[in-house]
């Protein structure tokens, strides 16, 4: 893999470096010669993700919680800090909130003091159970800002309030992405999202749980591909803020789904349909002309591929 020349070599700061994206992300970085900063609570994140790189000599761990204020010297932010499936946000809802919002604030502080570029990992959810199909970035979303989900929802869109009021008084130079349902390997096996919990449940032959129909649709994007997409936007050299959706264009079906995983697994699994949770959002699917007009990016890894990567993987958990 080709590596930066010293000039070239970036200190970087990830917050939420040892989740699942983050993870991902530390290694890509460190891989293309970059020096990495991962600051982690640890509350979804584990020190298992980084087990391949931790003894790097460019990769340094800081156990933080972005709530508190940090004071590291880097030469760019990815702020990716906050859990992201609703077993997680909704365990502790308030924590939630502030970790969207002081979070931001703390990061943006960091990046102002610094001068330095930094990427806010946001979220589809920002557009609720949207009403417009598919979602562009200039939709404004059909969000409950009362319900269980809206910790996670609302705190999310706040934290883009945030950013672009940051960038607009304090000329911040930020990038702002919005993140479609996302897989693969070291997602968290208990984190109670549909490609984690159908694969857990088809390898152990349990009954897989579908709540509703199954006819509500989701666009399912490989991990490393929406990695390539973080780093083409933080290396853009434009005044391009987004916001920028990433996420696979192609819409499936939970049903269909569920049918793919117990074909992949070979799996006794049989299907058991549940009541709808509240909120959940019937339609989910990326417009992505802004990402491929303006990176040059598009998802490469298909649902069939990428699932394949994410059992294999998974089977060494069990």
């Amino acid at each position: 893999m080709a590596h930066y020349g010293y000039s070239a070599r970036k200190r970087v700061l990830i917050t939420g470096g040892a989740g699942f994206l983050g993870s991902h992300l530390t290694e890509k970085l460190l891989d293309s010669g970059h020096e990495v900063i991962c600051a982690d609570s640890l509350f979804t994140g584990t020190k298992d993700n980084l087990a391949t790189f931790r003894d790097n000599p460019n990769f340094e761990f800081i156990r933080h919680d972005v709530t508190d204020p940090l004071q590291v010297e880097v030469d760019e932010i990815y702020n990716l800090a906050c859990p992201a499936s609703p077993i997680h946000y909704q365990h502790n809802p308030i924590h939630t909130v502030k970790t969207s919002v002081l979070g931001a604030i703390n990061m943006l502080l960091l990046a102002k003091h610094l001068q330095c570029k930094i990427l806010q990992a946001s979220t589809s959810e920002v557009y609720g159970d949207p009403t417009v199909h598919p979602q562009k970035e200039n939709y404004w979303g059909n969000v409950n800002p009362i319900g269980p989900r809206s910790c996670y929802d609302e705190g999310k869109r706040c934290a883009e309030t945030l950013f672009y009021d940051y960038h607009r008084q304090e000329n911040i130079r930020i990038k702002l992405v919005r993140i479609f349902n996302t897989y693969g390997p070291r997602m968290h096996p208990g984190d109670g999202r549909v490609v984690s919990n159908f694969i857990m449940q088809a390898l152990r032959n349990e009954p897989i749980t579908i709540y509703g129909e199954g006819q509500q649709t989701r666009s399912f994007c490989y991990v490393e591909n929406l990695i390539d997409g973080f780093i083409k936007f933080m290396d853009l050299d434009s005044d391009e803020t987004g916001p920028i959706n990433l996420g696979n264009p192609n819409e499936f079906t939970i049903l269909q789904l569920a049918e793919s995983v117990i074909r992949l697994t070979n799996s006794r699994s049989e299907l058991v349909f549940k009541p709808l949770p509240t909120d959940d959002p019937q339609q989910r699917q990326p417009d992505i002309s802004k990402a491929r007009e303006t990176l040059g990016w598009e998802p490469t890894i298909q649902l069939e591929e990428g699932l394949s990567r994410t059992i294999s993987y998974f089977e060494t958990k069990l």
